[in-house]
């Protein structure tokens, strides 16, 4: 290969990684899916597009896409608390392994019913396209300013890097089943499903804990430990996979373990440099994913597609998740959210290439099929996640916004603080004079700096932007943020509109509010307090935003406080 044809592939690599990055600004603004951009952006670069890039590879596909996929679980790893999966871990993994079971076996029978093909063709297919893409919810909804329900997210966000196993397993159980026909399903699947998952979780926690030991020991450049993060999560895959093992449960694995590691050196350096490395992945995968398809070829399989992921969507993916989480009393709303961010992604893709990589006939048919029940998923799904959620109430208000501060201790033996905050646009404070700056029983104002400079003339108006100093007896005075947090009174409006204007104990009792605000409550429980009365109405798994209305009047849940709920907020819904 000349320097001239290296330098063209080096151009032609960034100049598409760039106008992907660039079309996400785009993208945010349409609501529009970014891994469909990056898809499309790839098709438009290959062979039928306006780039012409031929691009065949399979083998060189399947490399990267296992690099990228194992790249992208060990960032969800690392993001994943701890809380998650204390909150969600049961239900996620019965909707990662039994779900994604029922979904394949629902999907392959539409395909046989439908279409014809043997069992063991509708089978894979059924296997390949199994498996959800949560981590592209998670990044619809992170773009469009989504705060959902933490039972809800921590469910769909361990289930993401939970379940492509399973559907790993299923699809190389099916193509083995296809090349050696003799083979059947009996106790030896079973084995190779123990081996895979077994092997898989032993050595992702084995090669977290010892990560999790060795790494504040060492001594290296603060620029270093991401990537001995990086090539550390690699070799445990790669381990694992020729083991016969789960790479990708064990990489998840180790992500978890270093993400709630407390010791963790340059933490957020960490975080930072590989949610980078997970983006790029993404870009990198979907383009390659939109290059290696011709969409001149797709058009014979672009009905019989649309009709499977049509049951895949409205029928497989409900059924599987109403089943896998009956034995744990999830609200319906939650139930209906969780089916329909069974988002298709770039995991089936990766699958289908593995008939072609094994031999297995008619791959061309498996990967434009599979293909077409992503871009459905994406464009139906995908685009309207957000609005789903508002329409099921699965959303939440965004968080308290917090004022732009910092605080200087100067005195830890008598607890003295300088507090400086940034005076917001919106705040009541502009326009007035700089004398008027509020007190608190512990915080005392000093003064105002402009551009630098401190403001000497106390009857000089305050304006936006404006840094004003407090001497104080806290480090973090409640009372003084209220009066510099921007959008406070957007704010206000939102969580009022959202938990009501009052706020109630969670050791109130059931009797006196029912008796304030006129409402019937069931007689055994007019003697608990609303926190009881919560539990034992949501099985003991409360979490904000949880819900109960008496009538005219309803009570959601508001705040936590040490893992016990604290505040509820009382709502009267004024009947039209």
């Amino acid at each position: 290969m000349t320097i001239e044809i290296s330098s063209q592939y080096i151009f032609l690599a960034g100049l598409l990684a760039l106008l992907s990055i660039l079309a996400s600004v785009l993208s945010s603004r349409l609501g529009t899916p970014l891994l469909l951009v990056f898809l499309i952006i790839g098709m438009l670069a290959g062979e039928d597009g306006i780039g012409g890039i031929h691009f065949d590879d399979a083998g060189l596909a399947f490399l990267f896409g296992n690099l990228a996929l194992a790249t992208i679980l060990l960032d969800g790893g690392l993001g994943t608390r701890r809380e998650s999966f204390a909150i969600s871990l049961k239900p996620a993994f019965l909707l990662a392994t039994v779900g994604v079971l029922l979904t394949a076996g629902i999907t392959a029978s539409a395909v046989y019913w439908l279409f014809g093909l043997p069992w063991k063709e509708s089978l894979l297919l059924g296997a390949i396209i199994g498996s959800t893409d949560a981590a592209a919810v998670f990044g619809l909804i992170r773009n469009a300013g989504l705060r959902i329900k933490e039972r809800t997210g921590a469910t769909l966000e361990v289930e993401s890097g939970a379940n492509d196993p399973m559907a790993i397993f299923l699809t190389i159980t099916m193509v083995s089943l296809i090349n050696n026909p003799e083979q059947g399903l009996g106790w030896s699947v079973l084995v190779k499903f123990i081996q895979q998952m077994g092997l898989g979780l032993t050595i992702g926690v084995l090669g977290g804990l010892l990560l999790k030991r060795v790494l504040p020991k060492l001594h290296l450049a603060s620029s270093l430990y991401p990537l001995l993060v990086t090539s550390a999560g690699l070799s445990i895959f790669g381990i694992t996979n020729l083991w016969g093992g789960s790479g990708f449960l064990a990489i998840y694995i180790v992500g978890v373990i270093l993400g709630n590691a407390n010791n963790m050196p340059y933490k957020r350096d960490v975080h930072r440099f590989h949610d980078g490395m997970a983006w790029l992945s993404q870009i990198g995968m979907f383009l390659m994913l939109g290059l290696l398809v011709t969409p001149s070829e797709i058009g014979p399989v672009i009905l019989p597609a649309l009709a499977i992921g049509a049951v895949l969507i409205f029928i497989a993916r409900p059924v599987a998740v109403l089943i896998s989480l009956l034995p744990f009393h999830f609200p319906w709303r939650e139930q209906l959210f969780i089916s329909w961010c069974g988002l298709r992604g770039a995991v089936p893709i990766i699958l289908a290439m593995y008939p072609s990589l094994s031999g297995v006939e008619q791959t061309p048919i498996y990967f434009n099929f599979v293909f077409v029940v992503v871009i459905m998923s994406l464009v139906l799904q995908g685009w309207t996640i957000p609005q789903v959620a508002r329409w099921l109430k699965i959303e939440l208000p965004d968080k308290e916004a917090t004022p732009k501060a910092f605080s200087i201790t100067f005195d830890d033996y008598n607890n003295r603080h300088i507090l400086i905050y940034e005076v917001p646009d919106d705040s009541d404070l502009v326009g007035c004079s700089v004398e008027s700056l509020p007190s608190t029983p512990y915080s005392r104002p000093m003064g105002v700096m402009r551009g630098g400079q401190l403001l000497v003339e106390y009857d000089e108006v305050l304006r936006g932007t404006d840094k004003a100093a407090f001497f104080s007896q806290l480090e973090n005075d409640s009372e003084l943020n209220r009066y510099f947090t921007p959008g406070q009174r957007m704010q206000q409006t939102s969580m009022s509109q959202f938990y009501g204007d009052f706020v109630v104990n969670s050791d109130a009792k059931m009797r006196d509010i029912a008796y304030v605000y006129f409402f019937r409550v069931e007689e055994a429980y007019l003697d608990s307090s609303v926190k009881e009365f919560f539990k034992e109405k949501f099985h003991g798994r409360v979490v904000i935003g949880d819900r109960y209305r008496f009538g005219e009047i309803e009570l959601t849940v508001r705040e936590f406080e040490n893992g016990e709920i604290s505040k509820f907020g009382l709502k009267i819904i004024r009947q039209k």
